[in-house]
């Protein structure tokens, strides 16, 4: 199964560090890529850099068109929003997901077709929050809190310590 993020309506004057932080979130925590629909080099260059130096093979790809993702996307399409169904009623059922999902993460109003695409439109909360926040909690549910790639072989890896910083320089 592949995961990968389509981030939409990133400001880059606005979004750059919550977009890249969605992206960082993403790498960590299972997913395999991110589609970013604007053309920011900056946010691609910025997630590139520590998958080259942590590890990994996430990718990023910028200046993509939502709408062809959306249609040509195969598999499972979960849209994150504050107005969507509770997670928390579908945890069970994203489990057992066995295609690649596309999940949407939007940074401004979201069109409503994207509603409509979607497979599951789901809420962490039906409160304002963090995309981040929402973004790292449905990857959890979906690897039923497994952390998967645990080790990434990059040039860094930090070392799991109780106490101070641990890290190994791999040449």
């Amino acid at each position: 199964m592949t995961i990968k993020i389509l981030r939409m309506g990133h400001r880059p004057q606005r979004d750059q560090r919550i977009t890249t932080h969605v992206g960082l979130v993403g790498r960590a925590f299972g997913a395999d890529g991110m589609f970013l629909t604007s053309n920011d080099r900056k946010v691609k260059e910025s997630i590139d850099d520590v998958s080259k130096r942590f590890g990994g093979k996430f990718t990023v790809e910028i200046d993509v068109n939502w709408h062809k993702t959306l249609k040509e996307w195969s598999g499972t399409i979960i849209h994150l929003t504050m107005y969507g169904e509770r997670l928390k009623n579908k945890s069970s059922s994203l489990q057992s997901i066995t295609d690649d999902i596309l999940i949407v993460v939007g940074a401004e109003k979201v069109p409503g077709q994207v509603y409509n695409e979607a497979d599951y439109n789901l809420s962490v909360t039906n409160q304002p929050h963090s995309e981040i926040a929402a973004l790292s909690i449905l990857l959890d549910r979906i690897h039923d809190g497994y952390q998967p790639n645990q080790d990434f072989d990059g040039e860094v890896k930090v070392i799991p310590s109780k106490n101070g910083k641990k890290v190994e320089y791999l040449d």
